[in-house]
């Protein structure tokens, strides 16, 4: 492997002292948050000052710094959770909180084959990435090259690499998914797209025996169309449905409450295992219930109908220069690592 292939794929690190090119979050005295990536020469501002980035690089991780108005920074790297809340935005982000049980929920284990649709913002792709290692492989389908442009631009931002097992197709997964796999190659798919239920049956296909299915959605309405899709295809077990919802608590001495917010509903969770060909499900016993829609029915899950906005050209080509940008700073952080190895070598003693 040669010096420059080691470099494109060396993770920047998480812990150790700040370095050019690092991603500082720093909260003020208000428990106000700001990131920043550092720069030689650069300056952060604000109405309360100005903190120079020379003053942080080889300072400790966890450390505390002031400004030029002697107000206190806490300086910290930034959790994968805190960078997905504050990265450059194509499509909505799915919240840590349900990333986290995404993973859970679909079993992502290290080694994985994984597909994934759509890839949105990277938030999703990035943790994924870290659950299969490097020995798994995450295929993301996207149909905006906008939105792959801006996901490619935070997982390399935030990893400090570009993954080799990671792949960004932009079309339709029900075009794109037959010449990308074989049958029953799959471990798992993560649905996360406005129709799901159109993707099942190919996701069917390519699905291991006993791989899992899952989908985020928004609505009621979404979640029961994929469910009786899924129950439709008589290839997978009965779907299991949850939501999850965080509620923080204010814990200062005896003053003990819930706080006042909460990351309440953000979307639904649909899970389903595939069954061995041939299999035929026992029939659950349950009361009957009512699974037939109309056409007026599908109308009201249109992105129009659910209220969802299309993204602005403007908005989008904004958020793919800040990815971008970001991905430059983690390029020219390896370069001069790069530079800084191969110069510790030239200048190391030779042992006769």
């Amino acid at each position: 492997m040669t010096e420059s292939t080691e470099s494109a794929n060396t993770p920047l690190p998480f812990s150790g002292p700040f370095q050019i090119g690092d991603r500082v979050q720093l909260t003020g005295p208000k428990n106000k948050v700001h990131t920043i990536t550092l720069t030689v020469g650069g300056e952060f501002h604000s109405h309360r000052g100005v903190i120079k980035h020379d003053s942080l690089i080889g300072v400790p991780d966890g450390s505390v710094i002031s400004n030029t108005t002697g107000e206190p920074y806490l300086a910290l790297r930034p959790l994968l959770s805190d960078f997905a809340m504050s990265m450059p935005r194509g499509a909505a982000i799915i919240y840590p909180k349900d990333s986290a049980q995404i993973l859970a929920q679909a079993d992502i284990f290290p080694g994985a084959t994984v597909v994934e649709a759509g890839v949105g913002s990277g938030a999703l792709s990035s943790w994924l990435l870290r659950a299969i290692g490097p020995t798994g492989t995450l295929a993301s389908f996207e149909r905006r090259e906008e939105f792959a442009e801006i996901a490619r631009g935070n997982v390399e931002t935030f990893l400090g690499y570009m993954p080799e097992n990671w792949s960004v197709t932009v079309g339709d997964l029900q075009d794109e998914l037959e010449s990308r796999f074989e049958e029953h190659t799959v471990d798992r798919v993560v649905l996360d797209m406005l129709a799901p239920w159109e993707c099942i049956e190919d996701s069917a296909r390519v699905l291991k025996p006993g791989g899992v299915i899952l989908c985020y959605v928004a609505t009621v309405t979404q979640l029961s169309r994929v469910a009786e899709a899924v129950r439709a295809t008589g290839m997978f077990t009965n779907p299991q449905s949850n939501e999850t919802m965080v509620r923080g608590w204010h814990v200062e001495g005896l003053a003990v409450r819930p706080d006042h917010r909460m990351i309440a509903h953000t979307g639904f969770l649909i899970t389903a295992r595939r069954l061995a060909p041939g299999t035929v499900l026992p029939e659950l016993k349950r009361r009957p219930s009512k699974s037939d829609f109309s056409a007026e029915d599908v109308e009201a899950w249109t992105p129009g109908a659910l209220g969802l906005r299309d993204k602005s050209d403007k908005y989008l080509r904004k958020n793919v220069r800040q990815a971008q940008t970001g991905a430059s700073h983690s390029r020219t952080r390896r370069e001069a690592d790069a530079r800084s190895a191969a110069s510790d070598d030239d200048s190391a003693p030779d042992v006769g």
